[in-house]
C-alpha cells in the first residue's frame, strides 16, 4: 500500500510557521548585541559570545526538529507494534499530521478522529497558529477532556501522537486518561507518542524542554489511572512511545 508522502522539509518548516515569535526575538536579539558589540569595542568579546550562544541554541533546535520529524521517518510509523483494529480513534490537540497516515495503514478499520483543544485551556499560541494553517476537516469531533464521546470497551487503539501534553493541568489529564482507559477494550491499547522533559531534550530545545513533561509525571498519571505500561520504546534520543493498556491484556 501506498504510504503517505510529506513535503520535503515539512516539519522543521511548521516548527517555525507555528513558533516565528521566538525566532523573531532571537534574531532582533542578537542584531542587537552585534550593533552594541560595535559601538562597546571593551565589551565586543562578551557581546559577540552571547550573539554566537544564541545563534547556535536557535539552530541546534531546528537542526534537532529537521531530525526527528523530516530525516527520522517518524511518519513512516515503522515503529508501531503490529495491530489488529477495528475501531481506531486519532485524538490530537488542534494540529493533526497523522490521521490520513494512521487510515491508509489501516483502511478497513474504522476511524474516528476527535480534537480536544479549549483556547481557554490550552493557551499555546502556537496551537493557535496550527489550526488557522490547517484546520482540522469537519469530519473532526470537537470534545472535552473530562467528556469523551467513546462507549465503555468499544475501541482498539487511541492515538495520542505529541498531544497530550498540551493538557498542562495534572488533574485535567488524569480524567482524561480515565476516559480513554474506560473505552479501550479489555485486549485494546493507548499509544501515546511524547518529547520529555529531560536532560536530552534540554540539549535541543534548551529552555523549550519545560513545555514537555517529565517521565515521573507520565508514569504516576497512568499508575493513577491504572493504565499498564505494555512498552516504553525510545525513538531517536528525543522521543518516547508508550503503549498503554488497561489491564496487562493486548493482542
Amino acid at each position: 500500500m501506498e504510504r503517505i508522502r510529506r513535503k520535503p522539509f515539512q516539519g522543521v518548516l511548521n516548527i517555525i510557521r507555528f513558533n516565528w515569535h521566538f525566532f523573531v526575538i532571537a534574531f532582533s536579539l542578537v542584531s542587537v548585541l552585534l550593533f552594541l558589540a560595535l559601538l562597546l569595542n571593551f565589551l565586543t568579546t562578551w557581546l559577540l559570545w552571547i550573539s554566537i550562544l544564541i545563534s547556535i541554541i536557535m539552530l541546534i533546535s531546528l537542526f534537532v526538529s529537521f531530525y526527528i520529524y523530516d530525516y527520522s521517518d517518524f511518519y513512516s510509523f515503522d515503529w508501531l507494534r503490529p495491530v489488529s483494529a477495528e475501531k481506531i480513534v486519532n485524538i490530537h490537540a488542534g494540529f493533526d499530521e497523522t490521521t490520513a497516515i494512521i487510515r491508509s495503514l489501516y483502511p478497513n478499520a474504522q476511524h474516528r478522529v476527535m480534537d480536544f483543544y479549549n483556547p481557554l485551556k490550552h493557551t499555546e499560541i502556537s496551537i493557535e497558529r496550527a489550526r488557522n494553517l490547517y484546520p482540522s476537516p469537519p469530519t473532526t469531533e470537537l470534545i472535552a477532556t473530562d467528556k469523551v464521546p467513546l462507549e465503555e470497551n468499544s475501541v482498539d487503539v487511541i492515538f495520542l501522537i505529541f498531544a497530550a501534553h498540551e493538557i498542562r493541568s495534572d488533574e485535567e489529564r488524569v480524567v482524561f486518561l480515565k476516559s480513554l482507559k474506560a473505552s479501550i477494550k479489555p485486549t485494546g491499547k493507548i499509544i501515546i507518542v511524547e518529547h520529555l522533559r529531560d536532560f536530552v531534550n534540554f540539549l535541543g530545545y534548551n529552555v523549550g524542554f519545560f513545555h514537555f513533561l517529565a517521565l515521573h509525571t507520565w508514569i504516576k498519571n497512568f499508575d493513577e489511572v491504572g493504565l499498564v505500561v505494555r512498552s516504553q520504546d525510545t525513538f531517536t534520543p528525543f522521543v518516547k512511545i508508550f503503549e498503554l493498556s488497561k489491564n496487562g491484556n493486548t493482542y
